[in-house]
């Protein structure tokens, strides 16, 4: 009776045990779950892991936390160093500990993943150093943000066994279409020196709401990215009425398609390839 005793306390110690998973480890197809037209992804313990930037070095573990991950609460910080679940090269710390360049911080968390739409992503073409599928709607390329398995780069691992994948160019997550993928970083480092040499070019068709005027549209504005916030805004001005503008130049051409009177289908051709570049100029 005792030895029986001992190993259901043991059986019942392991599955209380909790495994970490860490970027190293792959999604897989058991990730899954598909309801309602929707994927989702079941819940996992995660440890998120950075390493001290020069310009984190010299601030408070809880200030730096809270200027440069502005999702949670200061108060949430506070709570998670004093319990552990933010810790500094594997130890925990106190609130006021300052924290120094190269050190690794971890946060612990249980991850629960956004759903994202149920689509499949088909590979349309695949060849030894670059392959191109589909994106859905609603999809992120790349981890990103509360993103990590319901990504494209995450699904055809899962699904195809793709891996290592360098994503070539990008498409908002609520943006559908082509996307070309390299399987190796040599690849990927030649597809972006021919987008930064113009050899490449990307066009978008939006539908719009309203009757889009038939003529060729040409729209050039600054576009000013924010990267902490993770968003951009388009500005209009000049030297002459005092206003200040900040960001870069970017021009973008619209070509109507077709419409219907109620909505019209657009041809966006960017001149110039900046963040957000088309998404702001409607």
């Amino acid at each position: 009776m005792k030895r029986k005793r001992g190993e259901k306390e043991a059986a019942a110690e392991k599955k209380m045990e909790i495994v970490w998973q860490t970027p190293a480890n792959p999604p897989e197809k058991h990730d899954y779950i598909f309801r309602d037209g929707r994927r989702y992804v079941r819940p996992y313990y995660f440890e998120f892991i950075s390493h001290v930037k020069n310009r984190w070095a010299g601030k408070t573990i809880v200030n730096l936390f809270a200027e440069e991950f502005k999702g949670r609460p200061y108060d949430y910080y506070v709570s998670a160093v004093k319990c552990g679940r933010i810790q500094v090269d594997g130890e925990m710390v106190p609130v006021s500990y300052v924290v120094k360049s190269s050190q690794k911080i971890s946060h612990f968390l249980h991850r629960h993943e956004p759903p994202v739409m149920a689509w499949d992503v088909p590979i349309l073409d695949k060849e030894d150093d670059v392959v191109t599928v589909w994106k859905p709607a609603t999809v992120p390329v790349h981890p990103c943000g509360q993103y990590r398995k319901n990504t494209v780069v995450g699904v055809l691992q899962a699904e195809y066994g793709l891996a290592p994948l360098f994503p070539i160019h990008r498409l908002d997550r609520l943006v559908s279409g082509l996307l070309i993928l390299a399987r190796n970083a040599t690849k990927a480092d030649l597809f972006r020196q021919e987008i930064e040499a113009g050899k490449v070019q990307k066009l978008y068709v939006a539908k719009v709401v309203g009757e889009f005027p038939e003529d060729e549209q040409i729209v050039d504005v600054n576009v000013n990215y924010n990267a902490r916030e993770g968003r951009s805004t388009a500005e209009v001005g000049n030297s002459y009425d005092g206003s200040s503008i900040k960001g870069k130049t970017a021009c973008t051409k619209f070509t109507r398609i077709g419409t219907n009177g109620i909505h019209s289908i657009v041809s966006c051709k960017p001149i110039s390839g900046r963040t957000h570049q088309v998404r702001n100029l409607f």
